[in-house]
């Protein structure tokens, strides 16, 4: 399969970015190193491997949701300097729309 030719000169308008002559005689031998990489990975044979995420297992990722409090909720609530049905009150930061 040809290597497919990206144009350095275009891809810095379309990402609005002015770049001189040498940098993209730098920029379009980098890219063409890496369309090379790609061109060597995809002749791997990968019929027998899964998709994968992460190359190796993830674990506890996530925490259990649980609240935690270092103080009693009454002791936080006598601190607190507007309340009512157990819980605080804060001013409305939301104006009509």
């Amino acid at each position: 399969m040809p290597q497919p030719h990206i144009d350095v000169r275009y891809v810095a308008h379309l990402a609005r970015l002015e770049l001189c002559a040498e940098e993209i005689a730098t920029f379009q031998v980098q890219l063409e190193a890496i369309l090379g990489y790609v061109e060597t990975l995809s002749q791997l044979d990968v019929s027998g491997i899964e998709p994968t995420a992460h190359p190796a297992p993830v674990f506890g990722r996530m925490r259990t949701d649980e609240p935690h409090l270092s103080l009693p909720l009454q002791a936080v609530l006598q601190n607190a300097p507007d309340q009512a049905q157990g819980q605080i009150r804060v001013p409305k930061v939301v104006t009509d729309a």
